[in-house]
């Protein structure tokens, strides 16, 4: 068993303590001692960090949908040949609105960046500690992985695939439905959101061309309250499945 109280080390035999937290002794010998160096550490509190600010982030998404919305129907309404004050405040307005809301996307997709970052490479840490011959990506890709080029397109999934199956309960696997749907949803948003992008740039002139670019940018800010909610579901999930294994202490001899 693990410890109950510092959940890193082996329990003492017969006690629901480690050795440390029972004051015995200085230095425990870790709960799965299968690296050298390494052992597990909760990932339950960076765990429920993450699922807090991915929570911010589909909130920010649905502000931005509802910008979107809002610049959708006012440059319709432009682009139709309504004219007036009442119609350019309406665009002024939209507009205002979705500066706000790009910004609060900003703020929370780096808040939740670079929290997520620290859960992934945690769960990455600990599933080394369960099965290091399952993992297949070095450690240093589980930060990397992410940012490299042509590589983020698939480095991400098959080192979260990694954690997955080396948290599995022991002798055991889950299915990666979860895992995968969570990933098609994030390159979809994010080849989405390239798109979108270009309809407000250099390329947008007119109303008619700004009423697309917006309809663009409500399915891809779709596709991102999407992704998220499923990132959501895949944190809790990989988290509740490490903290089970660790309480469950070291493999059955049998396995």
């Amino acid at each position: 068993m693990i410890c109950a109280r510092c959940h890193h080390f082996a329990a003492a035999p017969g006690a629901a303590l480690c050795h440390r937290c029972l004051g015995d002794s200085p230095e425990p010998a870790p709960a799965f001692g299968s690296t050298p160096g390494l052992w597990l550490r909760s990932p339950v509190g960076l765990g429920w960090a993450a699922v807090v600010l991915l929570g911010a982030v589909v909130a920010a998404d649905l502000f931005a949908v509802w910008a979107d919305f809002l610049q959708y129907d006012a440059t319709g309404a432009l682009a139709d040949g309504e004219t007036g004050a009442a119609a350019f405040r309406r665009a002024d307005r939209a507009d205002q609105l979705l500066g706000a809301a790009a910004g609060a996307q900003a703020v929370s997709l780096v808040a939740c960046v670079i929290v997520y970052l620290c859960w992934f490479q945690r769960v990455r840490a600990n599933a080394q500690v369960f099965d290091p011959l399952r993992q297949s990506k070095s450690p240093g890709w589980a930060i990397g992985g992410w940012f490299v080029p042509v590589v983020n397109c698939w480095y991400p999934r098959r080192i979260t695939l990694d954690i997955w199956d080396a948290s599995s309960p022991w002798g055991t696997t889950r299915s990666h439905t979860l895992v995968n749907t969570w990933w098609a949803l994030w390159l979809a948003s994010l080849f989405a959101d390239r798109a979108a992008t270009t309809g407000y740039g250099d390329e947008a002139e007119g109303a008619a061309q700004v009423r697309d670019g917006a309809l663009q940018m409500i399915v891809s800010d779709s596709l991102d309250i999407a992704a998220a909610v499923l990132a959501i579901l895949v944190v809790l999930r990989l988290t509740r499945m490490q903290h089970e294994k660790a309480m469950a202490g070291a493999a059955p001899a049998a396995l």
